[in-house]
């Protein structure tokens, strides 16, 4: 193990009281492998290598592997409309949303959690119990009959909301659940230690997740996200594991080599240096890419997930508290010389 990589990392691990595994590799190379904290506080069950985390929106790439396979299969493309595809009648949307808007933010939908409109994800649960969502219908009546919020295409817009239409398009075009879908056509193709587990029921080497209170106590996260995610979010993995599923896309595991560069293509502008794709974000220097990257953020949940093609390197962190991660991977990239 990189003594300098460690020494780095144990320092800002001290620092934010980090919780979660850390994984680095480059090329073929381990070169860090790490976990600190307890994936169960109470009863003092320490994170390691094969426990598996919450990582919130960084399950959006999940999401556009699913509708890009599926394109391959020439059940929809992605310039088809959402009304062509998905047997839902939304009132006030306009006809013209297609997969591709969808997939990179531009649609111009409503979401159920606007970070415009309110910054508390807990607030969502107060009239509508966070154990009833369980399925992707389940998050329909959050937003199916507000007005759009712009004309689609004409601006990035981070939404949930569009996710969760992709995963119904997932479903109503494969005929089984979209966890269903991800468990048999991601997961185990990448024999990935992955699934999309209900927050009340928790398996074995799942880490919880902690909410760190202003007066020194801690909660779970339990009441604070869906009983089960899916579309937008909520897949347990372990580190490794996700480094795994970022080789099997790069390597044409899990789609043809067109449909990879049409997903990890720059479609939408975030800024002059950061652009999205098709459920991932990547950041340019010299007119090139320079990483590809995944993050999730939710109560008790933090994650990042970064690939950099000049170097072949990969860093996943995964935590099961609020923050750290953002801090670990630019001390990683410090340390490499990366970014």
């Amino acid at each position: 193990m990189n003594k300098n990589l460690l020494n780095k990392i144990n320092q800002i691990q001290a620092e934010k009281n980090f919780s979660g595994t850390v994984f680095v590799q480059t090329g073929e190379s381990v070169i860090f492998d790490k976990s600190f904290g307890y994936a169960n506080r109470a009863e003092k069950i320490e994170n390691q290598s094969n426990t598996r985390y919450g990582i919130a929106s960084g399950s959006k790439i999940l999401t556009a592997i699913a509708i890009a396979q599926l394109v391959e299969q020439g059940k929809v493309t992605f310039n088809t409309r959402l009304k062509e595809c998905l047997n839902i009648h939304f009132p006030h949307f306009d006809e013209s949303i297609t997969i591709h808007q969808l997939l990179t933010h531009t649609s111009g939908i409503p979401d159920y959690f606007d970070e415009e409109v309110m910054d508390d994800f807990e607030e969502l649960w107060i009239q509508r119990p966070m154990y009833h969502i369980r399925r992707l219908r389940d998050f329909l009546p959050m937003f199916e009959l507000e007005a759009m919020k712009s004309q689609p295409g004409s601006m990035f817009h981070y939404n949930n909301a569009g996710y969760i239409l992709l995963g119904l398009v997932v479903e109503e075009l494969s005929g089984v659940t979209f966890t269903d879908y991800v468990e048999k056509n991601i997961f185990k193709k990448c024999s990935m230690d992955a699934g999309y587990f209900e927050m009340d029921s928790l398996p074995e080497r799942t880490a919880l997740g902690y909410i760190d209170l202003p007066d020194g106590k801690w909660k779970t996260n339990v009441y604070s996200l869906p009983a089960k995610g899916g579309s937008d979010g909520g897949a347990f993995v372990t580190a490794k594991s996700m480094a795994e599923l970022l080789e099997a896309l790069l390597n044409g595991l899990l789609l043809n080599k067109e449909t990879t560069n049409q997903l990890l293509t720059p479609h939408a502008s975030v800024n002059e240096s950061i652009s999205y794709g098709y459920g991932i974000w990547m950041k340019h220097e010299n007119r090139s890419i320079s990483k590809y990257y995944l993050m999730g953020y939710d109560p008790g949940v933090n994650f990042r997930a970064a690939f950099y093609p000049e170097t072949n390197t990969k860093i996943v962190i995964c935590s099961n508290q609020a923050d750290g991660a953002f801090d670990i991977l630019t001390g990683i990239e410090d340390e490499l010389n990366i970014k």
